[in-house]
């Protein structure tokens, strides 16, 4: 785990290596400080050396200065090097999430990955920083500390030994029970995320059946378990800076104690014993060396709670896309051609039921076919996996008389174009969102595919036309304007295989007609396959496939259907009682 997200320090690794070389010599300096104090008192205040204390005092103050400095530089690298150890972190989860397939995406929820990419790499950007810091000033300060306090008075040293296992101990009491806690916090943030998501992309709904009390009470539910397990957390950490107090107190009362004893025996000489001057600089060791615990105490707590965050993190880096090339990718697709051999399919290795099951047919180049099925028939299913979206759990798709598994996956993508059941638009213009299905098309290109789409002339009726600025998933434009956006967007990857899935369900008859009309004459070469709820947008077809719980019933011209499957002839009723076509 920790070589992984090493990897992605990068080019911060000079930052990363000189933050701790200059904390190591800011604390060499802080434990040379009281040493030069002692002789201060003894040798000058004590004896009226004023000279002695001069030139003392000098050198304390460029000590000072110089700690100053590394203290300054040492913060200016941590700070430089986590926040850039989080921003490449961040990159790289990124990265790994646009690799992964329907399936993989399907593994994490979308509150879970935003989790990750936000609190979870906050936390280890913190942890980080104080690795690099505190956990390498502490150890030094501490060994340091020790081997100046003991060259003073070995006995009284001895009192720092005897009450670090008490207070180490104490510590990993604490942070072994507070760990747990912060391990399940964070998958109640997953919780907390997903209800704020689903409730700010549901607003509408909400608001229309006045469900704003329930979902009030659903977020206050949730907000109250973190608040929960973050108190218990917290009781268990308070027992920290109680358990350093009675540490520090302790050590001072018996330094003063046995100190002075220690100085009236000696006559306040340090030759022959303890002086005033050592005795501040055991006293100042004291509170460095519990200081420097107390800073370990603290890293270990962030420690712990990053640690759950970073497992999560790699557990997104690790995950490797269900869809890869293989060896040698075919780049070029020949022809829409798409045949179907005997597919099974199921979203889950370990599903019991499949979604498709025995699906076979042949689709020629430049024909147009129409899928109807009722809801749940595996419609979406069978048409996602002709761009390898997913990949078949049996038998094979080919394009182009290749099967969709040999194909580089950008190059069979590219010349597949598919418009979901689901319109996305992004936040930016009108250009700019057609532009995602060719970057470099001109403004002559997006008004054709437009025009193809009916597209164009609502575009035209806006202030700023093509330049109009469109808010985040489509919300200032209607469905039905929202689903020619979409497919006008896929026309201008000028695919050799179209695919609209119900694409085109929040349009009237006569735009959806003149959608149709406009595919079939300007665009005569490219396989076009429709899904459609109403027969009307499919009963022109060349062929129109029949699906039912996943398997393929009819296949033929709209009076073949009418003739010979029951099912089609239901629905083409049903939707056309008295003459009259409901939609």
């Amino acid at each position: 785990m920790i070589k992984k997200l090493l990897g992605s320090v990068r080019e911060y690794k000079k930052d990363s290596i000189l933050s701790p070389v200059y904390v190591t010599i800011e604390s060499i300096i802080e434990i040379i400080i009281p040493t030069l104090m002692a002789y201060l008192i003894d040798r000058g205040i004590s004896q009226n050396n004023m000279g002695y204390v001069l030139r003392t005092g000098l050198v304390l103050v460029a000590l000072a200065m110089l700690s100053l400095l590394t203290g300054f530089l040492a913060g200016r690298s941590a700070a430089i090097a986590s926040a850039g150890f989080a921003k490449n972190l961040r990159r790289d989860i990124f990265r790994n999430v646009q690799s992964f397939s329907f399936s993989n995406i399907d593994k994490f929820s979308t509150a879970s990955l935003i989790t990750r990419l936000t609190t979870d790499v906050t936390n280890v950007q913190n942890a980080y920083q104080v690795i690099i810091r505190m956990v390498v000033r502490a150890p030094v300060m501490i060994i340091f500390a020790l081997i100046f306090s003991m060259r003073i008075d070995m006995q009284l040293s001895l009192i720092f030994l005897g009450i670090i296992p008490v207070l180490g101990g104490g510590l990993a009491l604490i942070i072994a029970k507070a760990h747990p806690i912060f391990v399940r916090v964070f998958g109640t943030y997953d919780k907390l995320n997903n209800v704020v998501q689903e409730n700010l992309r549901g607003i509408r709904v909400v608001k229309s059946f006045i469900r704003e009390d329930y979902e009030e009470s659903k977020f206050a539910r949730i907000s109250k378990l973190i608040y929960e397990d973050f108190s218990k957390a917290g009781r268990r950490l308070a027992f920290n800076m109680p358990l350093m107090q009675f540490s520090v107190y302790a050590c001072m009362l018996l330094l003063s104690w046995l100190g002075a004893k220690a100085i009236v025996v000696s006559g306040n000489d340090a030759a022959a014993g303890l002086s005033t001057g050592e005795l501040t600089s055991l006293i100042t060791y004291t509170m460095q060396i519990l200081m420097s615990l107390m800073l370990l105490s603290i890293a270990f707590v962030m420690i712990i709670i990053s640690r759950a965050s970073a497992q999560r993190i790699v557990e997104v880096l690790d995950e490797e896309s269900d869809l890869a090339n293989g060896e040698n990718p075919v780049a070029a697709v020949k022809d829409g051609s798409i045949t179907f051999e005997n597919v099974t399919f199921a979203y889950s290795k370990n599903a019991e039921k499949l979604v498709l099951n025995g699906v076979s047919f042949s689709i020629a180049a430049g024909e147009t076919v129409g899928i109807l099925g009722g809801t749940g028939s595996a419609k979406s299913s069978l048409v996602q996996l002709i761009p390898r979206l997913y990949d078949v759990t049996g038998g094979r798709v080919t394009v182009g008389g290749v099967d969709v598994r040999d194909y580089d996956i950008e190059a069979l993508r590219n010349q597949v174009a598919m418009v979901l059941q689901k319109n996305v638009l992004f936040s930016g213009t009108i250009k700019d969102n057609l532009r995602w299905g060719n970057e470099h098309a001109t403004d002559e290109e997006m008004v054709r595919a437009c025009q193809l789409a009916q597209a164009d002339g609502f575009i035209r009726e806006f202030p700023d036309g093509y330049d109009t600025y469109i808010e985040q998933g489509g919300t200032n434009v209607s469905g039905g304007q929202r689903q020619r956006l979409c497919i006008a967007r896929a026309l201008l990857k000028n695919p050799k295989v179209l695919i609209l899935d119900d694409s085109t369900s929040a349009v009237d008859t006569r735009t959806d007609e003149l959608i149709r009309k406009a595919l079939k004459e300007q665009i005569p070469d490219v396989t076009k396959i429709i899904i459609a709820q109403r027969v009307s947008s499919v009963k022109d077809a060349d062929r129109i496939i029949v699906l039912d719980d996943g398997r393929l019933i009819a296949m033929g011209t709209h009076e073949q259907l009418l003739e010979t499957c029951d099912i089609y002839r239901e629905v083409y009723e049903s939707q056309n009682k008295g003459g009259v076509l409901h939609v």
